[in-house]
């Protein structure tokens, strides 16, 4: 099992940047594919990002494809979102998440994740 935390959220005008870190504990970080997800008032949850075990794979929505970047340190159990260029659009509580499956080396569906932070708030104004 593993815990995540996350931290870095915050209120930034928008064309500001902010790096999210979800710190991990527990079992052997570099096991985890783990994804950044987000979820608005009033809107359902929405993947962000993921990065695989290894680190040298990534994916991105759409909507962030280009100012949003993902990495991980796996001697420091930690995976860091950086996000540029932001845009009140963006604003919501993003949370981290693990997989722990070993059956995919990436995943972009919320329900392929075992285990979930509790989310850092993060607002953009105009």
């Amino acid at each position: 099992q593993v815990q995540l935390v996350e931290s870095g959220g915050g209120l930034v005008q928008a064309g500001g940047s902010l790096r999210l870190s979800c710190a991990a504990s527990g079992r052997t970080f570099s096991y985890y594919v783990i994804g950044w997800f987000r979820q608005a008032p009033g809107k359902e949850r929405e993947f962000v990002a993921t990065i695989n075990r290894g680190g040298d794979r990534t994916y991105f929505a759409d909507s962030v494809k280009g100012r949003f970047t993902i990495s991980r340190d796996n001697a420091k159990n930690t995976v860091y979102l950086q996000m540029k260029s932001l845009k009140p659009e963006d604003t919501a509580v993003y949370y981290c998440a693990a997989d722990g499956s070993g059956s995919r080396d990436y995943s972009l569906i919320a329900r392929n994740y075992q285990y979930w932070g509790q989310g850092t708030q993060v607002t953009v104004s105009s």
